[in-house]
């Protein structure tokens, strides 16, 4: 789902808040009489940039520092 905000408002104002949950927000500076095919288009482009996750984390992974601290970690507690 994709939302547009125009009139460069950085807010929904509590318009479709559950609706909208995890929806992409688009806030354009351009006036709702103003708005063109054109704008529709520059956001459905950066729409199609976005990574959409649906509230989930992107997936980590450890780099080599990490995983050797993780590593000695595990060893100090087993140790005791």
């Amino acid at each position: 789902d994709l939302l547009i905000r125009t009139a460069g408002e950085q807010r929904l104002s509590d318009f479709l808040l559950w609706e909208a949950a995890y929806a992409e927000l688009y806030f354009s500076p351009t006036f709702w009489p103003d708005f063109r095919r054109s704008h529709l288009e520059a956001a459905i482009a950066e729409f199609r940039r976005r990574e959409r996750r649906f509230g989930g984390l992107a997936p980590v992974v450890p780099t080599a520092a990490a995983r050797e601290l993780l590593s000695a970690t595990a060893e100090a507690l087993r140790a005791g």
